[in-house]
């Protein structure tokens, strides 16, 4: 692992500006990860706060890569590592806050959480997002959504960090389109507002209810997985085309294709990040010679292959 980060030099984090918060060499990822495998980032940081990610996205050296992971539902860590700084949204930035018939809400605050606390003030609009398991910035980058609406449906403007300061974006701004943003060069999202309107408190918490069901359900909620793995082709529903396919519980190793939906991953317990996109690809394949139609991946894979 050492030998593959060789070029940035064993000083690397000392080239980096002052920071208040925690730096770490050689920082495993994979506990972060929901998949729970892949190999360790060369510098794992993890802010104070937006001025201290300002700095670092000002000052850090331009040779040394950065990587922004969130809650790492979404995430695939390849084995041999993340070279660079891998950078880290964390307490500095979940705080959730109501804000008239909105919510404010950190990057790092999770989405089903920024839900509970929508509905615990009778604001309705936002139940979804307690169907989605990620955090608040992932979500705005990737213009997350489930059950029926998306992150563009409820985002008034969001804060982004980049290196030449601070920008308030709002969602026309932000160019949404399925499962993914537009945001500036470098640039990580630290805080949201989301619009919604005044509901009944128990209709609100039927409909999350309903929706946590739904998941639970219909998704293997509980496994080691990375939520949905590729994105729906136009009209058409991935994981339909994954089960004509004959892909449902395929297996690589200890990576398989869920049985209970079959656009989810799971690593079974010792799967590598290697076992699992390469089962991925697999499925890609089959699909694309079942059906003409290749899948594109929705999971973000990220670092390099182990040597």
């Amino acid at each position: 692992m050492s030998r593959a980060f060789s070029e940035t030099g064993p000083d690397a984090a000392a080239a980096l500006p002052p920071l208040r918060g925690r730096v770490q060499a050689e920082a495993p990822l994979a506990p972060f990860t929901w998949f729970r495998t892949g190999g360790p980032a060369q510098l794992l940081v993890r802010p104070a706060d937006v001025e201290d990610l300002l700095l670092l996205l000002r000052d850090r050296p331009r040779g040394l890569p950065l990587t922004v992971i969130g809650a790492a539902s979404n995430l695939l860590v390849r084995d041999g590592g993340v070279r660079g700084v891998v950078v880290k949204l964390a307490r500095g930035f979940s705080d959730i806050a109501v804000d008239g018939a909105g919510i404010l809400a950190g990057a790092a605050a999770l989405d089903a959480t920024v839900a509970e606390h929508a509905a615990a003030a009778g604001l309705a609009g936002l139940e979804f997002l307690c169907g989605i398991p990620g955090a608040i910035g992932g979500a705005v980058a990737m213009n997350a959504g489930a059950y029926g609406a998306e992150v563009k449906d409820v985002l008034d403007w969001a804060e982004v960090a980049t290196p030449a300061g601070l920008l308030r974006l709002s969602a026309a701004e932000l160019g949404f389109a399925y499962r993914r943003s537009t945001l500036p060069e470098g640039g990580v999202v630290v805080r949201a507002r989301f619009h919604a309107r005044p509901g009944d408190a128990a209709e609100i918490a039927a409909r999350m209810n309903a929706i946590r069901a739904a998941r639970e359900e219909s998704q293997p909620v509980r496994a080691r997985t990375g939520g949905s793995t590729f994105k729906n082709p136009d009209g058409q529903k991935a994981w339909a085309l994954i089960d004509a396919a004959g892909c449902r519980g395929l297996r690589q190793g200890d990576a398989q294709v869920s049985e209970k939906h079959c656009n989810f991953l799971l690593n079974l317990g010792a799967a590598t990040a290697a076992d699992l996109e390469g089962l991925g690809e697999a499925v890609r394949a089959r699909v694309a010679a079942q059906s003409g139609t290749m899948l594109e991946w929705e999971i973000k894979r990220i670092g390099e292959f182990a040597a």
